[in-house]
């Protein structure tokens, strides 16, 4: 019903948008006018209301009586009803010129205080009691009488009813030709002193200041002092002489293009704590006696009138009659150069008790202008204009008691910032002249571009203009619209039955699969609660409807004392909740509720109003949050039904804000989204939500069509819109713990399902080389880190996108390590994982069986890791610093012996190389020697490339390494055979206990050739030194190893020998020379000539000291140079010369000792002295 831009023309009879700071509700309607139920011409002239009584003056001077019946409690509009009690005829004396007016009731003045009411009816003024309109006596009529009212606008019993007010009498303004008398009364009239101005129509009143107009000019009265300023002319083309001002003014005939309008002017009314004018009397009113007349122009306001009062006239005054004194017209005086052919209404209202509103303008049908002036007479404020001269005005800024309809921030006068001015006019339209109320802010002429309103009944064809007044009683009633709007109803995201949705099983798996985890969470869920909580009794939807709509009711009664009518209905007038002024421009940002089409600047606009704006009141916190929803709602709906419209990212970024400040539960907006939308979960009461974002959610599920299989719903999503999910889930998800949401578990069970689901959606689609470090797949491990409430349903989805690592890292967030070893089993084992970023996976096992303390899970997933990867398994049972109870190595053995043959060897080589258990040498000897003997009978090639090891060996030319580092070097790294024949060699030579002739019988199963260096060790193990010596010297050509043999005393050829071993850590030196003597005979039956000289000559020149002189040179061929034997020889004369010198240095050490020796002995008998043995 308000135009926010300017004033528009309303086409035919179409419902206008409320959305200006007033609208229009039903008081009555078809209101009998005429006595016999005709449809005449009788209209209204007037309405008051006071105390549950409407009272209706008519043209056909008649007053109905209306009382009002109070709804019932359970009547859910709260609307009353009116019962009409009387049909009034007020008394009036004919008179030529009421005849001829035809002016009907022209005014009702309530005067409550005393019990009475003034009526005006055809220029006469009558007294009635209250509430029945009963005929007052002692108080005659008064006849000739243009106005009545000037009530004081300060008294707030006198002019709104508030209780506490003092005084029981009331004071009244009578309007007459040639004055104004000020009426006092109670009963009675207690005193009517006089002031002289002439000809006043209008009369509104500040204490002793009354604002008055005659039918040309405004002026300001000092009833009490009887002091006039002059103020300006109605007709701006009218220019009245300052001495014409209160005289009585010839007649006028009305401008040509004035329409006739029955009855006389009626006074606009007043806002802020002061009711309409006609019906006001000072609180303090104690008239006294007029006193002189002075200066009758005067720039200074009034003096303050004394508290002093004269005498109360005596009892049962009659009001005197206008005396017949008074100025007559002078029928024949002719208009002066001043008057003008222009009637114009004056209207005069007061906003507050400084000032007041008058209005000024040229003819009806040009723009009228608002002034406003002071007690003073000196303009307060910029002007307002009107469209058209008004025919009513009304100011308006009474406490409103429910959500603010500021829509903008203004700057005012103090607590008028939130006042308006109403005005009765007419615009022109399309269809002709519209009738219609003109409305604007007080301080609208401090606009460049002031916004103005336009208020129209709706559907009511409006052929006459509006009548406009502030009651003295204010109206109770209720504005069910917001109950309408802010009701919580239930919500149901899946309105149409679930066989569309059950038939995806057979098209889509992974929807198939949804469906079904959510029937089971939801009867998992309703199962608990009724473990909890009794069963929900039946029509417990109806009951909580019931309560939601009794909870908002009391925040939709309103007051307003403001009545428009025309024809036979009036209306409230009523201040626009916020609510309804906003909502209107939401729903006209979408012509036809076309969302798809809708007008976003619009919603934008009203997003705009109220940003930043802090709720003062209940019912603003619940509008704010609604209009948050509905707008957030709105927008996405237009975004989602026109995918291909370019829509920028602060656009969805402010939309995510809204939606996430205004609380509305997150599963409205998803059950909007296809494919993600399957995975909402309602709970047992289901999703509850203001019924007119209801409304507008449940009119865009019902218009479309979401039986589009999930898979392929998500992929048909836009990127924009799997992003402003994302972002908005993840702002929701940081409300978890808050305890503020309703239905929390529900809620975020919800909200967790569908952020997966977009941030997979969203991984899957980001090019390959951006998805390891990118934001969604960072965000999609912090979600599954961090946890999820819709765990089952997680499983079911990170299983639907073949995400199994994803997935062993919920389980992770829920220690559950079973499920994470499962997992990454799966994975390792070849399961399809879409995004692989599981790397290392068994050496991963390995590391995480180190952090769980379940043993039997460690034996599990360990026996597993042995099967795939031995040399590793094997480290999960000889870990020693895992959180698990560590495995005794016998176990341990058993169970790799059961379950995981192959990596037995790798724990015994734990056990015996690293732990040094030589109990398990034996059965590591056995292993290695089966592995080696299995293999060499198996294979010819194996048999040929040892022998011609052997072979490549000894065609080495020296110096050349021992046959062992020989051996390991020529060895591949993948050579777990060789590699065994090599721990085999250094476990037969290591100082180890084990049955050397078992094992020198399995050695001997094979050719003698082949296995050497093994049957080199058994032999020295056996104390068969010769055959070792001879086999080192001339089957393997590793005559270092054959020296060291000796040296060694034949404890060890390719081991580390123990040096506990064998009694003590010195070699037996005889057993040593008894070696090297051996050795020396085998050197010297060399087959090749050059090396026996070169290993004969070597080993005498370093080892000579084994051997003696004589027996070299009785061994040594006598062909041999004497060079090969020459080291040995000057070693041996060197070692001759060096014992012959030891022996002289030992001889002279020893005489020496015996010179020490005799000394101390002298020394000692002197020292004791001769001593005396007695014989017995």
């Amino acid at each position: 019903m308000a135009s926010p831009t300017g004033l528009t023309a309303s086409s035919g009879l179409k419902a206008a948008v409320e959305d200006g700071p007033y609208i229009l509700r039903p008081l009555l309607e078809e209101v009998p006018l005429a006595s016999d139920g005709s449809d005449s011409n009788v209209k209204i002239n007037c309405v008051e209301f006071h105390d549950g009584n409407l009272y209706i003056g008519t043209s056909a001077s008649e007053v109905l009586h209306f009382v009002q019946i109070p709804p019932d409690s359970n009547d859910v509009t709260g609307q009353p009803v009116y019962i009409q009690a009387s049909r009034l005829s007020p008394v009036y004396v004919e008179s030529p010129t009421s005849r001829s007016a035809g002016q009907g009731v022209q005014e009702i003045l309530l005067l409550p205080r005393i019990g009475k009411a003034c009526i005006l009816c055809n220029s006469t003024a009558a007294f009635y009691s209250l509430p029945e309109l009963s005929p007052v006596s002692g108080i005659s009529v008064v006849k000739n009488c243009n106005w009545i009212g000037g009530v004081d606008l300060n008294d707030a019993m006198a002019t709104n009813g508030v209780v506490g007010a003092t005084g029981d009498d009331a004071t009244i303004l009578l309007s007459l030709k040639s004055k104004i008398q000020v009426v006092r009364l109670a009963d009675k009239v207690l005193e009517a002193p006089k002031v002289t101005f002439a000809g006043s129509v209008l009369s509104v009143r500040r204490d002793s200041i009354a604002c008055v107009a005659d039918s040309r000019s405004y002026a300001l009265l000092d009833i009490h002092r009887q002091l006039t300023i002059p103020l300006m002319s109605i007709s701006t083309l009218d220019e009245t002489p300052v001495e014409d001002v209160g005289r009585v003014q010839p007649n006028r005939d009305a401008a040509a293009d004035t329409p006739t309008r029955p009855g006389p002017s009626h006074s606009s009314t007043h806002s802020g704590n002061a009711p309409h004018h006609k019906r006001n009397v000072s609180q303090n009113d104690k008239s006294s006696s007029p006193q002189p007349p002075s200066s009758p122009v005067s720039s200074k306001s009034p003096e303050p009138r004394s508290e002093s009062k004269s005498p109360s006239p005596a009892t049962d005054k009659p009001l005197p009659l206008p005396p017949s004194d008074d100025t007559p017209v002078d029928k024949n005086v002719e208009p002066t150069k001043h008057q003008t052919s222009i009637a114009l209404k004056p209207h005069i209202s007061s906003p507050n008790p400084e000032e007041f509103l008058l209005v000024i303008g040229t003819k009806l049908s040009e723009p009228g202008v608002g002034m406003f002036v002071s007690l003073d007479g000196e303009p307060t404020r910029a002007t307002l204009q009107f469209e058209k001269y008004p025919e009513q005005v009304v100011v308006d800024g009474s406490n409103f008691d429910m959500a603010s309809s500021r829509t903008s921030s203004r700057t005012g006068f103090g607590d008028e910032e939130d006042c308006h001015v109403l005005a009765s006019t007419s615009k022109e339209s399309e269809n002709g002249l519209s009738y219609g109320i003109e409305i604007q802010h007080i301080n609208a002429g401090q606009e460049a571009n002031p916004k103005k309103h336009w208020l129209e009944a709706r559907g009511f064809s409006k052929e006459h203009p509006y009548g406009l007044r502030t009651l003295f009683g204010r109206g109770q009633f209720r504005l069910i619209e917001i109950v309408d709007k802010l009701s919580q109803r239930r919500f149901s995201p899946f309105p149409r039955p679930l066989e569309a949705s059950a038939s995806l099983r057979r098209s889509d798996s992974r929807t198939a699969l949804s469906i079904e985890r959510l029937s089971k969470e939801k009867e998992l869920f309703e199962r608990d609660d009724s473990q909890d909580d009794d069963s929900l009794p039946e029509g417990w939807e109806t009951t909580r409807n019931t309560e939601e709509e009794h909870f908002v009711r009391r925040l939709a009664d309103v007051g307003t004392r403001l009545a428009v009518w025309n024809g036979d209905c009036i209306w409230w007038a009523v201040r626009s909740p916020l609510i309804i002024q906003l909502d209107a421009l939401l729903d006209e940002a979408c012509p036809e509720g076309h969302m798809a089409d809708m007008n976003k600047d619009a919603v934008y606009a009203v997003l705009k109003v109220i940003r930043g704006r802090d709720a003062r009141t209940e019912l603003e916190y619940m509008t704010l949050d609604y209009l948050r929803q509905k707008a957030g709602l709105l927008l996405l709906i237009n975004i989602l039904s026109s995918q291909r419209e370019e829509v920028s990212e602060g656009e969805l970024g402010d939309l995510e804000k809204v939606l996430v400040d205004s609380k509305l539960d997150p599963r409205v907006v998803l059950s909007l989204i296809p494919g993600i939308r399957n995975d909402i979960i309602e709970g047992k009461q289901g999703i509850w939500i203001y019924a007119g974002v209801k409304k507008i959610a449940e009119s865009y599920i019902g218009s479309v069509r979401f039986e589009t299989p999930g898979k392929k719903a998500l992929q048909n999503i836009e990127l924009r819109i799997m992003h402003f999910s994302r972002r908005f889930l993840s702002a929701w998800r940081k409300r978890k713990g808050f305890g503020s949401v309703p239905d929390e578990g529900e809620v975020f069970r919800t909200v967790d399902a569908a952020l997966l689901i977009s941030l997979l959606e969203l991984d899957q689609r980001s090019p390959r080389r951006t998805r390891r470090g990118g934001a969604v797949r960072s965000e999609l491990n912090d979600v599954v880190d961090k946890g999820v409430d819709c765990f089952d349903r997680a499983v079911d989805i990170l299983e639907s996108y073949h995400r199994l690592f994803v997935l062993s890292r919920l389980y992770q967030s829920r220690k559950m390590a079973g499920d994470v070893l499962a997992t990454w089993k799966r994975i390792i084992e070849g399961e399809q994982d879409s995004a692989p970023e599981f790397h290392d996976g068994e050496q991963r096992v390995r590391d995480y069986l180190k952090k769980i303390s379940n043993q039997a899970l460690v034996q599990e997933y360990g026996i597993w890791l042995a099967k795939r990867n031995p040399r590793l398994g094997v480290q999960v049972f000889a870990d020693d610093e895992g959180k698990a109870p560590r495995f005794e190595p016998t176990r341990a053995a058993d169970i790799l012996r059961a379950e995981a043959p192959d990596a037995v060897r790798y724990y015994l080589e734990h056990l015996v190389f690293a732990k040094g258990l030589t109990t398990y040498v034996d059965e590591l000897l056995n292993h290695y020697l089966d592995v080696v003997l299995e293999h060499l009978r198996s294979s010819a090639a194996s048999r040929e490339r040892v022998m011609a090891t052997y072979d490549a060996y000894r065609a080495l030319q020296g110096p050349k390494p021992t046959y062992h580092h020989f051996l390991t070097e020529s060895t591949p790294p993948d050579g777990e055979i060789w590699k065994s024949r090599l721990r085999l060699l250094q476990l037969l030579g290591g100082a180890h206990d084990y049955d050397t002739g078992a094992i020198a019988e399995r050695i001997g199963s094979l050719p003698a050739d082949l296995l050497v260096p093994e049957t080199i060790i058994l032999a020295g193990r056996q104390r068969r030194h010769d055959e070792a010596l001879r086999l080192l010297v001339h089957r393997l050509g590793d005559y270092d190893t054959a020296v060291s043999y000796c040296l060694g005393g034949g404890c060890s050829v390719y081991g580390h020998q123990d040096p506990g071993r064998g009694g003590g850590s010195t070699p037996d030196t005889e057993l040593q020379r008894r070696l090297f003597q051996v050795v020396l005979h085998e050197f010297l039956r060399i087959a090749d000539v050059s090396d026996r000289i070169e290993q004969t000559g070597a080993l005498l020149e370093r080892f000579g000291g084994w051997f003696e002189v004589e027996e070299v040179l009785g061994l040594v061929p006598d062909a041999w140079s004497v060079d090969v034997v020459a080291g040995f020889l000057t070693g041996a004369m060197r070692r001759l010369v060096r014992e012959r010198n030891e022996t002289v240095v030992t001889r002279a050490l020893s005489a020496a000792e015996n010179l020490r020796v005799n000394h101390d002995l002298v020394a000692g008998i002197e020292k004791k002295g001769p001593s005396i043995e007695a014989q017995d």
